[in-house]
């Protein structure tokens, strides 16, 4: 006990003292006559009500443990994902063995606090009964569990907080919100931390299909711990169809192996390539050994715009080679000359609409060049264009998504577009024209000059893309008929690739096709002359030059939106909401913020789901709606927007659930997310076999948890009785002596 009201030493002495004072004084002269023993007792009960009062003025204080410190209430979390049905080296399963230690803290923790038992794997839930746990939850959102908790408990004040679980947690963001719950969160470790027996796809990827039925390739990686280095076996299906088997040797235990299959894609549906490993014995979680990823049909057209600086075979072969591939929608500017007035005049081959803006050769407004997906330049100068229309075509790229391909000595020569709006658009940098560049192979036989080459980037790049195997596709490059000429142009700016080359008659690698990504969009320059001769010097069933051009085309504009664009979802297991998100735009890609946004959702077994998206960012232009996606397979999500009863675009988007199984994906002790989250709310985490720790590691943190708190002994009604018993007691004692 302590004193509010600090006072030195003889303030305190003085205070008393003059009590005792005041008492005697108050009975020393009285009007009757007082034996020494009714004196002494009178001026005490006087001396004694002013030491209660004096007491009362200087406030004496006791510190106590905080509330919470003080509060019993103490919930316990079980992890019930399927991740605890797991045998850890042969034992009891991982949820059997939660369940015997929550029994075991019921019995060593019952009395001292209020415990209440909750499980978390989809959602977190109370428990009627103990003896009942499963593990069947098909996810484990642990932060989500946390965060729930802190809201089921935000009016309570809790001891602490006990999770038992192996460390999953498949919910969108990491465990972290410990800290919100204000009370310390002790993690225990169930499960073998060490690798177990276990084969795994680890990684699976899917490249851009840019022809209907070209082929891609699907990348894969996996793994293989306990089975030293035994083959492992990978089997992929297409839509559930066979396509191959390999086997592959780990160079090591635990060391993963890697594999990439070239395969052709469905043109019209969605294509689920499954990779899948044949479960081995005492394999802990076979669940696994499979994964899946989704390839998008080629649906849609793509709007290209090709201007060129004048007539000529090169124009004339492109135009047909990209005219011809029905993906592909081409409106044409060519410049024939001058007319009486000096000025340019221009063939133009485009859609009525289209024609209006392409009369003086080039769009003016930011509507009439944002209908396009890309822009070819062949062989035009920049003071063509000018600086508003390359300030647009930059934006063209950088916002819309569009793509650029510049080709054509003319394109390049001198300045080039360097200098202009569009100078780091370009792949390369025309400042620096004598980089050194990288060939697919290092062997060079003596060739005709000016002979394409795939650097080591094209030989694996879609667009430059020939044949199946790389070394097929540099031998088909390498055979193609020499260029005319190639201009020298630079190296390549960072971040961007030189995809082929051209040798010259000493073997010395100029660049001829440079690509990269910029902004949003993408871009490609083509430094040769006469790429025809791809066509004319080849047999007629040799179609290298369509296809080179068509996969250029397609590559530069993947990155083109349309007006109403459906962003990425990924529902990994089924059960799952997700948020569709749309974005809708004008004819000049501004952000519509009134749009009626109506969504349609296809489940795998045809049922249809209609739901309007509300406005959830109007600087964006972005609607949104949760959905609920209940069934493993591919789903079909369509959108429709309109603005004042006009439409605005449409967007379809093919979304795969259950591709992967990620409650089984490393199927051991993650106790990194339990360590955080120990940390983060300043508890401890215990392995299992630990958990007798918890009951004195809680008392612990209760002792210490939070500042102590102030609490007055004087206010309570113990003081003011003890004062009316005084005055009492001394009112009594005097009328006895005959004092009124």
């Amino acid at each position: 006990m302590k004193f509010a009201v600090v006072l030195p030493w003889w303030g305190y002495v003085a205070a008393f003292g003059a009590a005792l004072v005041l008492g005697w004084l108050a009975y020393a002269r009285v009007p009757v006559k007082l034996t020494a023993g009714r004196r002494i007792g009178l001026s005490a009960l006087r001396a004694l009500t002013l030491i209660l009062l004096i007491l009362i003025l200087l406030r004496p204080i006791v510190m106590v443990p905080p509330a919470a410190a003080n509060n019993s209430l103490l919930p316990i979390l079980v992890d019930v994902s399927r991740s605890m049905r797991l045998k850890d080296d042969d034992g009891p399963s991982r949820i059997e063995r939660a369940q015997a230690m929550v029994k075991d803290l019921q019995s060593q923790l019952g009395k001292e606090y209020r415990l209440e038992i909750l499980t978390f794997g989809d959602a977190l839930a109370a428990v009627p009964d103990v003896d009942r746990l499963s593990a069947t939850a098909r996810r484990s959102d642990l932060s989500g569990a946390i965060a729930d908790l802190a809201e089921r408990h935000r009016h309570d004040r809790l001891a602490g907080v006990i999770v038992l679980s192996d460390g999953g947690d498949t919910a969108p963001q990491e465990a972290g919100e410990g800290r919100a719950i204000g009370a310390p969160v002790m993690t225990v470790g169930i499960g073998n931390a060490s690798a177990p027996r276990d084969r795994e796809i680890l990684n699976l990827t899917a490249g851009e299909p840019l022809l209907p039925g070209a082929s891609i390739d699907v990348s894969v990686s996996a793994a293989s711990t306990g089975y030293g280095t035994e083959p492992v076996e990978l089997r992929v299906t297409a839509n559930g169809r066979p396509v191959e088997v390999r086997r592959l040797t780990p160079t090591a235990e635990g060391a993963p192996v890697h594999a990439v299959f070239t395969v052709s894609p469905e043109p019209d549906v969605p294509t689920v390539y499954t990779v899948q490993i044949p479960p081995a014995p005492g394999e802990i979680a076979p669940e696994n050994n499979s994964r899946s990823v989704l390839v998008p049909p080629q649906t849609g057209r793509r709007r290209l715009l090709v201007v060129e600086g004048a007539p000529g075979f090169e124009h004339t072969f492109l135009k047909r080679a990209l005219s011809d591939d029905p993906g592909l929608e081409i409106d044409a500017v060519v410049r024939k000359g001058q007319n009486d007035d000096g000025r340019d005049t221009f063939y133009v081959q485009a859609a009525p609409s289209r024609m209006a803006a392409l009369s003086s050769g080039y769009p003016a407004k930011r509507s009439e060049l944002f209908a396009y997906d890309g822009v070819i330049f062949g062989n035009i100068e920049a003071d063509f264009f000018t600086r508003e229309q390359l300030e647009l075509t930059n934006d063209f790229i950088a916002e819309r998504g569009g793509g650029l391909l510049v080709l054509g000595a003319r394109s390049f020569d001198r300045q080039g577009l360097a200098g202009t709006a569009l100078e780091q658009a370009l792949p390369i940098d025309l400042t620096d024209r004598g980089s050194s560049v990288t060939l697919a192979s290092s062997q060079t036989s003596a060739i005709e000059p000016n002979t394409p080459a795939l650097t080591s980037h094209g030989v694996m790049h879609p667009a430059t893309r020939l044949a199946v195997t790389p070394e097929e596709n540099r031998q088909k490059w390498a055979a193609l008929p020499a260029l005319a000429s190639v201009a020298h142009v630079g190296g390549s700016r960072p971040g961007a690739q030189i995809l082929a080359v051209a040798l010259t008659a000493g073997g010395t690698p100029q660049p001829l096709i440079a690509a990269q990504r910029y902004g949003q969009g993408r871009s490609v320059a083509f430094a040769g002359e006469a790429s025809w001769r791809w066509r004319m010097l080849r047999p007629a069933t040799d179609t290298s030059y369509e296809t080179i051009w068509r996969q250029l085309a397609r590559w530069v504009t993947a990155g083109a939106q349309g007006p109403v664009t459906i962003g990425a979802m990924s529902p990994a297991v089924p059960g799952i909401t997700d948020r569709i998100s749309v974005t809708v735009r004008d004819e000049d890609f501004k952000p519509v913020a009134n749009a009626e946004v109506a969504i349609e959702m296809t489940a795998p077994n045809g049922e249809k789901r209609q739901m309007p998206a509300a406005l959830s960012s109007p600087q964006d232009g972005r609607y949104g709606v949760a959905a609920r996606f209940d069934q493993q397979g591919v789903y079909k999500i369509d959108v429709v927007a309109t603005r004042g009863g006009t439409r605005i675009g449409a967007a379809s988007r093919p979304v795969l659930v259950g591709g992967v199984d990620l409650e089984m994906t490393q199927p051991r002790l993650n106790e990194a997310v339990l360590r955080r989250l120990a940390a983060e709310s300043n508890g401890r985490y215990v392995p299992a076999d630990q958990v007798g720790q918890l009951p004195s590691l809680l008392r612990a943190s209760r002792a210490e948890a939070g500042t102590p708190e102030m609490r007055d002994l004087w206010h309570n009604g113990w003081s003011l009785l003890a004062i009316v018993g005084l005055l009492a007691a001394e009112w009594v004692a005097r009328r006895r002596v005959g004092l009124a």
